[in-house]
Parts: structure tokens; C-alpha cells; sequence
């Protein structure tokens, strides 16, 4: 793979990252967490995914993100949730906890592809 192409990929997802950012400091958390959620992301990784490894590669791609969504939705709420009553960090760690057994849960329930 083209060393400038990978380059392309870190810098736009740096971006975003950079854009989340700005806009919850400087703006409203509301519009950073737009950007955050909006599938911006995810559209560049299937855009990429595309144009290295074709159609069904990518279908996949997309029904997998589907279902791997919910263990990031249990993850934000329940993030949400932690901050009120413990520190950040050992907020992100229950959440992250959580995150990994609803996916392992998600990887159980899916058939085999």
C-alpha cells in the first residue's frame, strides 16, 4: 500500500477527531457530539474499504458497524451515566468493560459469516 494513501487516512480521521474537539471547547458540546456521532467516520472507512477490497467486502463492513453499533450506544449511555458518580477515568473503564462484553455477547449472537 501507497505510504501517502495511509497518510490520507490517518489525517482525515485526524480531522474529525481534531473538529470533535474544537467544537465541544469552543462552541457547544451539543455540535461536538454531532460531529462525534454523525457517520463521517464510518463513511471513510467504507470508502476506503471500497476502493481496496470491493462491494461485498465493504456490505459486510456496513451490516457489521449495524450490529456493533449497540455495544457502542450501551457504551455511551452508560459512560454517560458513570461521570456522575465517579472519576472520568474510572468512568471510561466501566464503560470499556461493559463495551467489550457486549461485544463478545454481539460476536456470540451473529452468525458466522
Amino acid at each position: 500500500m501507497d505510504i501517502l494513501y495511509t497518510a490520507l487516512k490517518f489525517l482525515a480521521a485526524g480531522t474529525i477527531i481534531v473538529g470533535v474537539t474544537l467544537l465541544a471547547q469552543q462552541v457547544d458540546p451539543k455540535y461536538g457530539g454531532i460531529l462525534a456521532a454523525a457517520p463521517i467516520t464510518t463513511t471513510l472507512a467504507f470508502l476506503f474499504t471500497y476502493s481496496e477490497a470491493g462491494r461485498e467486502t465493504t456490505q459486510q463492513l456496513v451490516l457489521g458497524s449495524f450490529w456493533f453499533a449497540i455495544p457502542t450506544l450501551l457504551f455511551l449511555i452508560v459512560l454517560y451515566f458513570l461521570m456522575s458518580r465517579f472519576s472520568f477515568l474510572q468512568s471510561l473503564a466501566g464503560a470499556y468493560l461493559l463495551w467489550i462484553v457486549s461485544v463478545l455477547v454481539m460476536i456470540r449472537l451473529l452468525p458466522a459469516t
